[in-house]
């Protein structure tokens, strides 16, 4: 599969019209693949929690647009840093550990990232959700 500007301007065109304001692309060559890749369509506003997954690092790689990842602390519930990812800035990708809790935010419209995890889907449990 070619990733094209087109593909991208599809899944953007979905986003915006999904009430999550997020729409994704699988990637996976089949269901047996187990492993995860994705792209995902992300606007400004979309409701995304404080989250971790406790056994996989997470790939993010910004290919369109703009976008902050923050990460927290568990245990003061703090966000302890601020990244921003664009496709032309300075950073434009990152790996989040393991465990570590983060959440992700548009800064404009049109951001799209390719996300990448270890191992099969695991849905995020309420135990994944700091509060």
């Amino acid at each position: 599969m070619n990733i094209t500007q087109t593909v991208l301007d599809e899944l953007t065109a979905k986003a915006k019209e999904s009430p999550r304001l997020r729409m994704n692309l699988d990637l996976r060559d089949s269901a047996e693949d187990t492993s995860q890749r994705m792209l995902n369509a992300i606007e400004p506003g979309s409701p995304l929690p404080i989250h971790r997954h406790q056994n996989t690092s997470e790939t993010v790689i910004c290919l369109r647009g703009r976008l902050v990842e923050e990460f927290y602390d568990e245990l003061e519930r703090i966000c302890t840093d601020r990244i921003e990812l664009s496709p032309n800035g300075p950073v434009v990708a990152l790996n989040i550990p393991a465990g570590q809790w983060h959440t992700v935010q548009a800064l404009e419209s049109g951001t799209v990232i390719l996300e990448m995890k270890n191992g099969p889907y695991e849905p995020i449990t309420e135990a994944d959700i700091l509060r």
